[in-house]
């Protein structure tokens, strides 16, 4: 009877440790949970009824321009991962302007590599959006555009977010809001990279109040 007890007592442990081990993040992280931004300026969206739920109104013609716009050098990390959650979701209507998104964003962060002074904020802005255009792909497309998946992956079928990611962290050491966005970008590639990077974020997030509004992101 006591080995009986311990052998159920110590499964609810295990159970319990895999549980808080994994992230607890329901749907793609890049794109299902709309991060807090205040009143920081970001594309137009509306958010109303789904995650999904931008604009009607708005024209994608304007997306490209609108959002390099929008990715200042002051733009804050947090108030750039939502402009690139709203943009990556916009783009997924149409496989043309997902393409000319990506190749402007990557054209940045390729140019500052080359120029041997890379540049941290563009290849998270590269980063952010190639796998945020992966989750899109994963869950099978946006409801109601879900006839532009096939061009969405071969938009980003040679393309690599997460070698972006790793270079923006070595470009900016020890800065938690990259530390945030690394382990979202890793939440569903590598279970130990997500561990590390969502606690690093955590330890840092008394610098960053912007950062610390969105900390439920990694729990």
């Amino acid at each position: 009877m006591i080995a009986r007890v311990r052998f159920v007592f110590t499964t609810v442990l295990v159970l319990a440790y895999i549980a808080l081990a994994r992230p607890a993040i329901a749907g793609p992280p890049l794109l299902c949970h709309p991060f807090d931004i205040g009143t920081a300026a970001s594309l137009p969206w509306s958010g109303t009824a789904s995650w999904f739920d931008g604009k009607a109104d708005y024209s994608l013609a304007n997306l490209v321009a609108d959002t390099e716009a929008l990715l200042t050098p002051s733009t804050p990390v947090i108030v750039r991962m939502e402009t690139l959650r709203r943009a990556s979701i916009y783009s997924s209507h149409d496989p043309k302007i997902a393409s000319a998104l990506l190749e402007r964003l990557t054209a940045k962060a390729q140019a500052s590599k080359a120029a041997a002074h890379p540049d941290a904020l563009a290849l998270l802005d590269a980063a952010y959006a190639t796998e945020a255009l992966r989750q899109i792909t994963t869950i099978g497309g946006i409801p109601g555009f879900k006839d532009q998946i096939n061009g969405i992956k071969d938009v980003i079928s040679t393309a690599d977010g997460w070698q972006y990611m790793k270079a923006s962290l070595a470009a900016r050491p020890d800065d938690p809001a990259f530390e945030f966005a690394a382990a979202l970008i890793a939440a569903d590639k590598d279970r130990g990279a997500y561990t590390t990077h969502a606690e690093k974020a955590r330890a840092g997030a008394g610098k960053d109040a912007l950062l610390a509004r969105n900390l439920s992101h990694l729990s």
